[in-house]
């Protein structure tokens, strides 16, 4: 199993930019798929970012392409999502996540980071 420590998150005005950290630990840690996942008040958990750790097998929310980034530094074992021209209806609390390359479902989590996009 992967273990997760997540960082980041805050309050920012609309178009501005945070960028959010997940340091990563496991024997094979290659084996598994990283994402990251929003919830916002009401609504359903969706999928924003997800990740490989080759890089060959990258995935976007339609609603966050050219503004999100997912990236993974393999030597310190940490995958970042960097969030640029931010929106209020990307509000939500942002988790970091990983499941088995093989698997539908993602089973390992983060605490959560509150996001807060103001008008």
């Amino acid at each position: 199993q992967v273990r997760l420590v997540e960082s980041g998150g805050g309050l920012v005005q609309s178009g501005g930019s945070l960028r959010l950290s997940c340091a990563a630990s496991g024997r094979t840690l290659s084996l598994y798929v990283m994402g990251w996942l929003r919830q916002a008040p009401g609504k359903e958990r969706e999928v924003v970012a997800a990740r490989t750790w080759s890089g060959h097998s990258t995935y976007y929310a339609d609603s966050v392409k050219g503004r999100f980034t997912i990236s993974i530094d393999n030597a310190r074992n940490t995958v970042y999502l960097q969030m640029n021209n931010l929106k209020p209806e990307d509000t939500a609390v942002y988790y970091c996540a990983a499941k088995p390359r093989g698997d539908a479902d993602y089973n390992t989590w983060g605490q959560g980071t509150q996001v807060t996009v103001s008008s």
